[in-house]
């Protein structure tokens, strides 16, 4: 942050300037973000600036699992939906759509809700199945929070890879519980995914309680 305490020579005043600017060429260069308040100096608009680095957030592990759906022949959700549901980690199966383990999961408890229907976009399915999606991702919502008391739950779609979809030929929607600081250190940084609770343990309960429920 620059402040100006008392009155200063036409010489300072002028040194000043030419620090302030060379600051934001650098800072510019280095991706690194400014939040400035504006002043008059020596005849020149000059501004307070604090400087604030940009956060990255590195997540190495989406990378296997976005490389690889590409090396698997046919569709992964078309192919998992004939499947036992043991063999595929399929914990619900309605009229139009099914709910399924996510492999890769972010968290304990990440599923997706698929339509059967093979389509890239949401606005193609029609509308009984989009219905039925809403309705299954409430209801997982309300699994999930009993189940694992999360302080949080993420629900999103990605379509098409651009967007981040691992899997952009069949839509499916993500539900997954998060707590604060679940992308800590041992992910971030250590590239590992700590997970409290095994996949097999995970649908064991989700199919349990999702069979409660109907």
């Amino acid at each position: 942050m620059l402040c100006l305490q008392e009155p200063l020579s036409v010489k300072h005043q002028s040194l000043i300037v030419m620090a302030v600017l060379d600051t934001v060429d650098e800072a510019t260069s280095k991706n690194v973000h400014l939040l400035s308040c504006g002043f008059s100096l020596c005849g020149f608009t000059v501004r307070s600036f604090t400087l604030q680095m940009m956060d990255y957030l590195w997540t190495p592990w989406r990378y296997a699992y976005i490389t690889g759906a590409d090396k698997i022949e046919g569709c992964v959700f078309c192919e998992a939906s004939k499947r036992t549901d043991e063999q595929a980690g399929i914990v619900f199966r309605g009229k139009h759509c099914f709910i399924i383990l996510n492999a890769f999961p972010y968290t304990s408890g990440h599923v997706m809700v698929v339509p059967y229907h093979h389509l890239d976009e949401l606005q193609k399915l029609p509308d009984a199945a989009a219905q039925e999606m809403m309705s299954l991702c409430q209801r997982t919502e309300a699994v999930l929070r009993e189940l694992y008391q999360p302080e949080g739950v993420n629900l999103g779609m990605n379509m098409g890879k651009a967007a981040g979809a691992g899997i952009a030929g069949h839509i499916h929607m993500h539900v997954l519980p998060r707590w604060v600081a679940d992308a800590n250190f041992m992910t971030v940084v250590g590239e590992t995914r700590v997970l409290p609770e095994a996949l097999e343990q995970t649908f064991i309960r989700l199919k349990q309680k999702f069979s409660e429920i109907e």
